[in-house]
């Protein structure tokens, strides 16, 4: 949803890298480790008492997120209550938005001056590394025209068929075949369960840019405990449906508006082991694809109007928390 504001209204767009992030959190409480091997200066029995967290703490990350929030806030940025890792700085004609994802920080906004002025004061609190322009964010592509901001994962595609041995696969023309229906039985047993549960893992994380594949990853995700042979080939399948256009992505245009429309939709007991039904939803705001879902329902409906008012009820949520963030 930021990107696609961010190329409607032409926003800077700003990526930073904070170093040992972890490292600058404060501890609340009395932390102990044992003494690292080869310091000699320590007595037998004798432990060593944090003053900072370390990587691998438990409450590292609780820390660092809490130091780097009061440091925002500090600099007169405001959390949003809708999602805690958003920050916003804005007035009359200025608007500044950060986003945080662990030590990577997204900078967005129509104030030049702001933004340069928070990136200045972060390098004197933390030391950070200055990325520039938004290129690329936890493997998603970014590229920017006049015309719009384009996202995609394509390095992240070609190495997940690289993994999988397939860069040389012949095409699929569609991610799922519709005539054969997935269950828990009817098929052998496929027996490398932790390279099916990797490729679904992998999978799911290329939805981020791609909701063609997001209704075949949900069906095949469900099967993760015993999958068999046909729920492998189907995966397979959705490898050589992505090798056709693996640098396929996101859109935002900028000849667009920020008004947000909404499509739902739902099957019918089509679940061959529950007979629960799936939920599928898009959101948009203008022309952009911000939000999508394909979910199965926790119950089972009696009626199709049942699954359609199902449908209708989870989207209405997604579409209230958007616009309490907006």
């Amino acid at each position: 949803m930021l990107l696609s504001l961010a190329s409607i209204y032409n926003w800077e767009l700003k990526q930073l890298d904070i170093n040992n992030a972890f490292l600058h959190g404060e501890l609340k409480e009395d932390v102990y480790m044992v003494a690292p091997t080869g310091l000699t200066s320590i007595q037998p029995g004798q432990v060593c008492k944090l003053k900072k967290a370390l990587y691998g703490l438990k409450q590292a990350s609780r820390d660092w997120f809490a130091k780097l929030s009061n440091f925002f806030i500090s600099a007169e940025y405001t959390q949003s209550m809708n999602d805690h890792s958003l920050f916003i700085n804005s007035s009359e004609r200025s608007f500044t938005a950060i986003l945080v994802y662990v030590d990577d920080i997204i900078l967005a906004g129509n104030d030049k001056e702001e933004i340069d002025r928070i990136r200045e004061a972060l390098n004197k609190t933390f030391k950070n590394k200055d990325l520039g322009d938004l290129r690329y964010f936890l493997g998603l592509e970014v590229a920017r025209s006049k015309k719009g901001i384009i996202i995609n994962q394509r390095k992240y595609t070609l190495e997940l068929l690289k993994d999988a041995g397939l860069l040389a696969c012949k095409l699929a023309a569609t991610p799922i075949d519709n005539l054969v229906k997935l269950s828990s039985n009817g098929s052998v047993p496929f027996t490398d369960v932790h390279a099916y549960r990797r490729l679904i893992r992998r999978l799911m994380y290329l939805t981020n840019t791609r909701p063609d594949i997001t209704f075949s990853v949900q069906q095949l995700s469900q099967f993760l405990d015993k999958p068999t042979i046909a729920h492998y080939d189907a995966v397979i399948r959705i490898l050589k449906y992505i090798k056709g256009a693996p640098s396929l992505g996101l859109y935002f245009s900028s000849n667009s508006f920020a008004h947000l429309k909404v499509v739902c939709n739902s099957d019918w007991g089509t679940c061959s082991d529950s007979r629960q039904s799936v939920t599928g939803s898009s959101v948009y705001l203008g022309d952009s694809f911000i939000s999508w879902k394909s979910k199965k329902q926790g119950t089972v409906s009696k009626s199709s109007c049942e699954a359609e008012y199902r449908a209708m009820a989870t989207i209405t949520c997604e579409i209230q928390w958007l616009v309490y963030l907006l």
